[in-house]
């Protein structure tokens, strides 16, 4: 096909969408199904209306192609252990009595079941759940959801590719099941789940698919010889099949490397391959191997992990360079819009010269819709959307929003010494330890307490002037005053305030500080039902006044035990944002640090002698090849030091991690100099304070002992056999008590039972301390 011919040939399609609906519908089933207030056919039939009206969203859109099966009730890689029979033994039984309610069990736990790990997508911050794998593992076929949404698809007249977790990328996700000896690979599997993988093909195709897509993200990562040997053997093996859809590996959120030429010459019809700013590598290294002749090239040319409008005239031109290099080349994004908001036309709060400068899910399938017609048809059909392109860029790039000079210099002056403690931690735990004066395993919560209706219910009544400022903060110091009261009935030894008067641990920040906008409808998964609206930084950082000094000193006014500060770290920050793309995030980050330092200093000016910065994005963040690490981590650690560093010796430090690899940072960790961390360990049975030891981490460590991802209630026992694993690794005097993660997602009557349970846990165990 001639580069002319390949154009006329392109068309627009998507690899995924938002699962939730414009007003969270999906979220609100599958809670009333939890509560009993909703039925399961009730929410099935949500579901599908849900999908029905995607799709057809997607289609008049002018989308070609749209996606089934990446459609989920909870998570995409457990509905992929649902479909290729990977149980876990304990959820068996769960299972076959009922397959919905199992499925829940797997990914929240019951009161007598641990659920499966849940750990971060890549770098981005959706959760998947850790599929559990052994030797003696054996994969079943189960294609019931993914055929079925297919012939939904088709049933309504449209042209449909399903999309299914590919075979390498699922095993390189896995980890050993709970007994299984730690350094069994999941990849040795490979043999006995692609017969599996056949076997769905081939349920997919008679039921209909010309195509099906596997999805291997996993491909963008620094892999060994023999993965990508492994690689070659799946595509090989599946591509040699006969009965069979045509196959469309697709790759993204980093550049493939060594795997690009593996994929470009297995025997399957097509590749799906990021071309943004982050992968830009893929296009010479796609040429370097001589293109895909007589393939098709999915060019994923519009960002599907941030907000801002697209460069038309630049992707137009990326495209342009791909004519040459495969049979056929259609647009699409660079992954899933699951990532980015659904509608930014339903915000009615951000002033509308802004809002030109957005793009949610259904702004970036336009923008698709408009590349693949520039290129089908040529750049005349789309003169219009072009100019009002180029006008949207450059009413951004020359907006006084995005440049403060005087946040600038600031940042321009900063010194190593700026980011240093004045005194080192052998020297300044003493000091902390007298000024405390804690009792051996401190027990302490993450920072947030149940968010209940009654406190939803007073933010709307804000909002709504149903109620007026006074009245608020009376709730919340009502609110604050009940869980300072509970935590000393408890006996837990340093507190906190309970965060009742925040809405997101970073979209509060964000709402305080300048250069962040907010949104009203933005939601995204994070995982399961829940859902964030990160807010969009757009321009230079300061922080106008304190943001948390007064609802901390009001909590410490209650008690004579330590109350911590309360803050959200830059990075995550950053992390957990829609960032700006006109700049190096090292620059950003510099900016959002120098605004939470000012807050730090305020906090300790008003007696505040505990500050928590919490930094569960740092692991997440982390550049997926080794290459870009150390740059990445130098700008990172810098900007916490940067946060923190200012206080005195006896103010304690506190950091907070979870649910992401540590290994892969320990170094990291080390390197923020914090006097404390917490971080999630209940799932993952304390592998991280394995590796805190290993690596001979010498500060404070708090491996968590309480799941708060599970509503299932710890018993005392439980938690006292976390905790001596936990001793294992890290000696008693180093060694702090405390849940997972915050506590905002649980309900009040679990909480206490569990934290009642955890406090009783550290008793317990310090009497055998004590006695041996």
């Amino acid at each position: 096909m001639t580069p002319k011919s390949a154009a006329a040939a392109a068309r627009a399609t998507v690899y995924g969408y938002p699962r939730q609906g414009r007003g969270r519908e999906l979220k609100k089933a599958i809670e009333g199904y939890w509560k009993a207030r909703v039925d399961a056919d009730t929410l099935r039939t949500t579901a599908a209306e849900l999908r029905r009206t995607d799709w057809r969203q997607l289609t008049d859109a002018g989308i070609h192609e749209v996606p089934t099966g990446d459609f989920s009730y909870y998570d995409h890689v457990l509905d992929t252990s649902v479909m290729v029979g990977a149980i876990p033994e304990r959820h068996r039984a769960a299972v076959e009595l009922d397959a919905l309610d199992g499925y829940f069990a797997m990914a929240r736990g019951t009161q007598d079941v641990a659920p499966l790990e849940m750990t971060k997508w890549f770098d981005t911050n959706y959760h998947y759940l850790v599929p559990e794998l052994g030797p003696d593992t054996v994969f079943t076929t189960d294609s019931t959801k993914q055929v079925a949404e297919l012939k939904e698809a088709l049933a309504l007249g449209l042209t449909a590719r399903p999309v299914l977790v590919g075979p390498v990328t699922y095993l390189l996700l896995a980890k050993p099941a709970p007994g299984v000896p730690t350094d069994f690979d999941p990849l040795t599997l490979l043999d006995r789940l692609l017969p599996v993988y056949a076997e769905v093909l081939a349920d997919l195709r008679a039921a209909g698919a010309e195509w099906v897509q596997l999805d291997e993200p996993a491909l963008v990562q620094d892999r060994t010889p023999a993965e990508l040997s492994a690689t070659t053997r799946t595509y090989r093996d599946l591509g040699a099949l006969t009965d069979r859809p045509k196959l469309l590996v697709a790759s993204y959120f980093d550049r493939l490397g060594d795997a690009l030429p593996v994929l470009a010459k297995a025997p399957v019809e097509g590749l799906a391959l990021d071309f943004t700013e982050s992968a830009a590598a893929n296009l010479d290294a796609l040429a370097a191997v001589g293109g895909l002749p007589g393939k098709r090239l999915v060019a994923g040319v519009v960002n599907g992990r941030n907000v801002w409008v697209n460069d038309l005239t630049k992707s137009l031109a990326t495209l342009g360079t791909l004519l040459g290099l495969a049979d056929r080349v259609d647009v699409a994004a660079s992954c899933s819009l699951l990532h980015v908001p659904l509608d930014a036309a339903v915000e009615r709060d951000i002033e509308p010269q802004i809002l030109r400068w957005l793009a949610f899910a259904r702004q970036k399938t336009g923008e698709i819709v408009t590349l693949a017609k520039g290129l089908a048809q040529g750049t005349d059909t789309i003169t219009a959307e072009l100019a009002a392109n180029r006008a949207d860029l450059a009413s951004r790039a020359g907006s006084a929003l995005t440049r403060d000079p005087a946040v600038r210099t600031r940042a321009a002056a900063v010194t190593d010494t700026d980011a240093r403690r004045s005194r080192p931690y052998a020297e300044r735990t003493a000091s902390q330890r007298a000024h405390l004066g804690l009792p051996p395993l401190p027990t302490t919560t993450i920072g947030s307490f149940p968010q209940t209706a009654e406190l939803r219910t007073a933010r709307a009544d804000l909002r709504a002037r149903r109620i007026d400022t006074a009245g608020y903060e009376e709730r919340i110091k009502a609110e604050i005053g009940e869980v300072i009261s509970f935590q000393e009935k408890t006996g837990l030894d340093v507190l906190v305030h309970g965060e009742p008067e925040r809405n997101d641990m970073v979209q509060y920040f964000a709402e305080q500080l300048t250069g962040y906008l907010a949104t009203q409808h933005g939601w995204v998964q994070s995982y399961g039902t829940r859902y964030v609206r990160p807010p969009i930084l757009a321009g230079d950082i300061s922080r106008p006044e304190p943001m948390t000094v007064r609802w901390t000193t009001y909590a410490q006014s209650l008690t004579s035990r330590p109350v911590k500060g309360m803050l959200t770290g830059p990075v995550t920050m950053l992390a957990w944002s829609f960032v700006r793309d006109d700049q190096p995030l090292g620059d950003t980050a510099r900016q959002v640090a120098l605004a939470l330092r000012d807050e730090v200093n305020d906090l300790e000016t008003a007696g505040t002698s505990v500050i928590q910065v919490d930094e569960p994005a740092l692991r997440e963040t982390l550049p997926l090849r080794a290459a870009d690490r150390e740059a990445y981590l130098a700008w990172a650690t810098e900007a916490f030091r940067l946060t923190t560093a200012g206080v005195r010796p006896e103010t304690q430090v506190h950091t907070h991690m979870c649910y992401a690899e540590f290994g892969d940072i320990v170094q990291a960790i080390d390197d923020l100099d914090a006097d404390v961390i917490s971080l999630e360990a209940a799932r993952s049975h304390m592998q991280v304070a394995r590796e805190l030891a290993e690596h001979g981490y010498p500060r404070e460590a708090g491996p968590g002992v309480y799941d708060i991802h599970s509503p299932r209630v710890p018993s005392t026992a439980e938690a006292a056999a976390l905790l001596r694993k936990g001793l294992e690794a890290i000696p008693a005097e180093r060694l702090w008590v405390n849940p997972d993660c915050g506590l905002k997602t649980r309900g009040w009557p679990e909480t206490r039972a569990s934290l009642e349970n955890l406090v009783a846990a550290a008793r317990t165990v310090r009497e055998e301390l004590a006695g041996s």
